[in-house]
């Protein structure tokens, strides 16, 4: 039997973490191996705990959670976060995206939703789907770097010109089933440009690729 999927929480509010707690413990392929009731608590905590996933709360006291994530995801061989906000559309939300999250819920999403999250970060997909994630950028468009007021991003330099379509059609927000539609082409070879995309540009996972879309200047906003 493989060792469960060891989950750390991170909530301000004790209630909060006492529920996932729970349901997190009541499968038998997870287990939560700590929590934290802010950003700095959380990394003093993480620093010493070995875990696979963290569930981050972004409004908290002292450190908030896109802080948090931003220094948690910046080391080696980091856990994978999944954001926790109550509002879609949640500027927390945008900033944790950026800041190297790989998924983000809703706080009121279903039990089935956040244990299904919990897994497929693990697995190493991201749960926000690249639509969603194109609805965050465009409505804070306005907070992203200008493109043509700087230098062109480095991190196209390496790019064959079918990888930089693929990032194009990866930004707007399209599957990858979709994406071999759009060019005759199987679905495995998407997969492949996919991933030497992820492999040139240093991007974790497909939503990382969204925001590269948008701040290369590749994807505008609308």
């Amino acid at each position: 039997m493989t060792d469960p999927v060891r989950v750390f929480l991170v909530d301000d509010q004790e209630l909060v973490r006492a529920g996932f707690r729970m349901l997190i413990d009541s499968q038998p392929d997870l287990a939560v191996v700590g929590e934290a009731g802010d950003g700095g608590a959380a990394l003093e905590q993480l620093a010493v705990t070995r875990c696979d996933v963290v569930l981050m709360d972004v409004r908290m006291p002292r450190m908030d959670g896109v802080e948090a994530t931003r220094r948690l995801t910046s080391a080696a061989g980091a856990p994978r976060v999944v954001v926790l906000t109550t509002f879609d559309l949640d500027e927390y939300a945008f900033a944790a995206i950026k800041a190297g999250a790989a998924a983000f819920l809703l706080k009121d999403a279903t039990p089935d939703s956040l244990l299904g999250a919990i897994r497929t970060v693990h697995a190493g997909d991201s749960v926000v789907a690249p639509s969603t994630t194109r609805r965050l950028l465009d409505h804070f468009a306005a907070a992203l770097p200008d493109p043509a007021a700087g230098t062109p991003d480095r991190r196209l330099d390496e790019l064959t010109e079918r990888e930089r379509e693929t990032l194009v059609l990866v930004g707007r927000g399209l599957s990858n089933q979709e994406i071999a539609a759009a060019f005759t082409v199987s679905e495995a070879t998407v997969k492949t440009h996919v991933g030497r995309l992820l492999a040139k540009t240093g991007s974790r996972d497909r939503v990382q690729l969204v925001v590269l879309a948008y701040e290369a200047g590749l994807v505008r906003a609308g």
